[in-house]
């Protein structure tokens, strides 16, 4: 099963992930960053499991974010 890994700490806030999928990913109001749903906190990363038919949506958001602090694995 593909998962989602965010280096959230990097996060400069752009906002592509949000966009491009807003079920996986919210901006926390708090302190602009992005927040990846139902992730869970490990070791300064949050980790989603996500089914098949969302890896390569996901792999876009990957390539899709500036500073590269998102990876599918």
């Amino acid at each position: 099963m593909p998962k989602i890994i965010l280096y959230r700490k990097n996060c400069i806030g752009c906002g592509a992930c949000v966009e491009q999928q807003p079920a996986l990913w919210r901006m926390n109001k708090k302190d602009g960053k992005a927040t990846l749903l139902n992730g869970i906190s490990k070791m300064n990363l949050f980790i989603l499991n996500i089914p098949t038919a969302l890896q390569i949506p996901s792999e876009a958001i990957a390539t899709a974010c500036p500073v590269n602090i998102i990876k599918i694995v």
